[in-house]
């Protein structure tokens, strides 16, 4: 069935102003807003943009025949800021769904209420204004639903990831049914969303625990506490070379055309860490004369008052072991570069991968938002979380429409 035989069911169904049709100047500037390349190179024929969560009921009901007969698919985008490819736009016949008009902050009873479409700037400034926090992320520009359906990495360690800090998420399910899962609320399926991405529906609107939150601030705080969340970089930037190339930071995020992530973990083992900064340094040699490539080496710790939190998730995680995230990420120009890139830091994580084991410092589990596609999270949560996710998917999720129609992310089956 060709395109324009959905797009004329929709265009039926729809308001106008909420199907933007490939070709147009509209539609090339949404394209564009991804934060990677890797992402606005992939052109929908449509992009539809629901304002409300009613719209997104109308829109999956409509979708769901065209996906069991193998006619569309379709990618689910909240704020566009995870550049894995394909994790929230699509390409050729497929569909966007960009939530970015399901906004809404509210704040009642120490909860959040946050729209799907709203980025975590906005519910800062909001929060701030009542003295209060949220264990959410690092860049103001991130979108809720890449975080708070993975696992999530906050500004502090003591509340634990961002999954584990959603008291509950309305969803709606490849039924067209609006649901709220929660702790008492279809606890299976809430289990299964804190960390199991974009396997079971189109989340509508979170809730999120709160607490009171002072001025941010006091880096120089000699008496390190669960308070305190360290990150350390090491990159190599092509545009400061004529000075030195290759930097130690606090931090290192940029807007390139091109970016990947790929990531690791390992037990916090000095030695460990030591043998892969070495390996990271020696794979970037070769690629200087790449034009605008920025690569980084990133630790971040999962100390135990983080993991002590992690619980009624789906990561597979304990408190056992303090661990460490290892990300890689890279930026660069050209994309006849891609694959050169690419492929040099994936052996680097393989590399550093074989170098933990012989050390009997490595880990499985892999962090879903840094993650690159020859990776699989999921599975790195274990045989008996997968079982899981599996059975909740088949009960929530019968016929398989978001496993068969959403392609990007990271599947089940």
């Amino acid at each position: 069935m060709p395109a324009s035989t959905v797009l004329k069911a929709l265009s039926s169904t729809i308001p106008p102003d909420q199907l933007v049709i490939k070709g147009t100047e509209e539609s090339a500037k949404l394209n564009k807003s991804y934060l990677s390349l890797l992402q606005s190179e992939l052109e929908p024929a449509a992009i539809l943009l629901p304002r409300s969560k009613e719209d997104v009921v109308t829109i999956v009901k409509l979708l769901k025949p065209y996906v069991l007969s193998g006619d569309v698919q379709f990618a689910v985008r909240g704020a566009g800021q995870q550049p894995l490819p394909g994790c929230s736009n699509i390409s050729g016949d497929g569909l966007t769904i960009d939530l970015w008009y399901l906004k809404g902050i509210e704040i009642k009873d120490g909860s959040v209420f946050i729209g799907a479409g709203e980025i975590w700037g906005s519910v800062y400034e909001k929060l701030a204004e009542h003295g209060l926090g949220v264990t959410g992320s690092r860049s103001a520009l991130g979108g809720i639903g890449g975080l708070a359906l993975a696992d999530g990495l906050s500004f502090s360690s003591r509340e634990g990831f961002i999954c584990d800090n959603v008291l509950a998420y309305d969803i709606v399910l490849s039924t067209g049914t609006l649901i709220t899962a929660s702790p008492s609320s279809h606890p299976s399926l809430f289990r299964a969303l804190r960390g199991g991405g974009n396997n079971f529906g189109i989340i509508t609107r979170f809730e999120l625990r709160t607490f009171p939150q002072g001025p941010s601030g006091a880096l120089n705080k000699p008496d390190a506490d669960p308070e305190t969340h360290v990150m350390i970089s090491q990159a190599y930037i092509d545009v400061f070379k004529e000075v030195g190339d290759h930097f130690c930071m606090n931090q290192a995020y940029y807007t390139r055309e091109v970016c990947a992530y790929m990531n690791t973990t390992v037990a916090a083992d000095a030695a460990t860490l030591t043998a892969a900064s070495d390996i990271f340094t020696a794979a970037f040699q070769p690629l200087k004369d790449l034009e605008g490539l920025t690569c980084a080496f990133t630790l971040q710790s999962y100390p135990r008052s983080l993991l002590s939190k992690c619980t009624n998730n789906s990561l597979g995680l304990d408190a056992s072991t303090p661990l460490m995230s290892i990300l890689l990420m890279n930026w660069w120009k050209n994309a006849a570069d891609d694959e050169r890139v690419i492929q040099t830091f994936k052996q680097v994580i393989e590399k550093i991968d074989a170098d933990a084991e012989q050390r009997g410092t490595a880990v499985k589990y892999k962090y879903m938002n840094y993650a690159y596609s020859f990776q699989d999270p999921i599975r790195s949560y274990g045989e008996e979380e997968m079982g899981r996710l599996r059975e909740v998917s088949g009960r929530f999720d019968a016929e398989g429409v978001f496993q068969k129609g959403v392609l990007g992310g990271f599947k089940l089956f």
